[in-house]
């Protein structure tokens, strides 16, 4: 089965290509437009893998796309490649706009065009899935409540909106043109090789240098922690046993403040790596003003992926983290450069209501 993962160098896409480059069965190219946050590095433990290709390309170069999956006799699309950060979408949303709904837009047409090409066998097991995030379905009430598949859209942030765009065009290419697609919605990911502009890798590398580590407001804002090991598995099952025309929501079961999130890094870190004069982590914590549009809880109901397909997070949100802290602690070589090269934790997103 070959597979074309777009944005396979980001933090997900990278994931789900090292978790289906282990099945010998399948072969998988990658493609992807290496902007700031796409990094080759996360594919190391692949890159020389017989069954794995990378493809230089924009998913706007519509013709590059079509090229690709004819080249590669392309089974199975997971489409990945997005812009993702909420607080970069503050302070520059056209670029959101071009990938997340251009992008999108343009995949489409030339998978389009490709799968009316196929053979009526090969026609009949293609998939296209589409990835997503929760925030397409805004935000829920402290006290209760999950997202559905079913949840009504209501996107806050111009990255949310632009995902909400991009799921709508993937649903009419279906409704349409008869194009099997399946999507897919998840929670807040985590892990290894995770760009350190997100709160996780951000407060453990900032706590490393000895910096502030930025919460903001008061941290209450609650969102689920999904193991970006865990999520790469319930892609592969989407994409290939899921139901053409149906979405699956993905979550980790593992709903925390953002606060307590903090809080648990930093007690993590004082074991691992204690500071001078025996100071807690917990003593770097700075509140800082909240973000325009912060949406207040995240979660997912995840038991239609559970019931239809039989996935479940291994991970809980502990071990998970555990894991995550061990990584960065030994992987200098690939967070390095990044920081020192690209991003060292500057704040992003303080555009307000009304600026200009």
């Amino acid at each position: 089965m070959n597979f074309l993962v777009t944005g396979g160098a980001g933090f997900i896409g990278s994931a789900v290509c090292r978790h289906l480059c282990a099945n010998p069965a399948y072969r998988v190219t990658n493609l992807d437009k290496l902007t700031y946050a796409g990094n080759l590095a996360s594919l190391r433990p692949i890159e020389n893998a017989h069954n794995y290709r990378f493809a230089h390309a924009d998913i706007c170069d519509e013709r590059a796309v079509l090229d690709i999956l004819r080249r590669d006799d392309i089974d199975i699309v997971m489409n990945l490649a997005a812009e993702s950060h909420v607080d970069r979408s503050i302070d520059g949303p056209g670029a959101f706009i071009e990938t997340n709904i251009v992008g999108t837009y343009k995949v489409l047409n030339a998978t389009l065009e490709y799968w009316r090409g196929l053979p009526d066998e090969k026609k009949n097991r293609f998939r296209f899935h589409h990835v997503s995030t929760d925030e397409v379905f805004g935000d829920l009430p402290f006290d209760g409540g999950l997202f559905v598949e079913e949840t009504p859209y209501a996107p806050s942030s111009p990255y949310s909106a632009s995902k909400a765009a991009s799921d709508h065009l993937v649903r009419a290419w279906h409704e349409t043109y008869g194009l099997p697609v399946v999507l897919s919605n998840c929670s807040n990911n985590y892990g290894p090789y995770h760009f350190p502009e997100k709160l996780i890798p951000l407060v453990i590398l900032n706590a490393l240098d000895e910096k502030p580590l930025p919460v903001y407001g008061a941290g209450a804002n609650v969102r689920d922690w999904l193991f970006v090991e865990d999520h790469a598995r319930a892609l592969e099952l989407v994409a290939t046993k899921g139901t053409p025309g149906e979405s699956y929501n993905v979550g980790g079961n593992s709903e925390r403040t953002n606060l307590s999130v903090v809080e648990t890094i930093c007690d993590l870190l004082d074991i691992r790596r204690p500071r001078s004069g025996g100071k807690s982590y917990r003593d770097l914590i700075s509140f800082v003003t909240d973000r325009p549009g912060h949406d207040r809880r995240y979660a997912i109901d995840a038991s239609k992926i559970n019931r239809d397909l039989g996935w479940a997070p291994s991970e809980n949100f502990d071990s998970g983290l555990a894991r995550t802290v061990d990584w960065f602690l030994d992987n200098k070589w690939w967070w390095g450069p990044i920081r020192e090269q690209h991003y060292a934790g500057e704040r992003l997103g303080e555009a307000r209501k009304g600026a200009a």
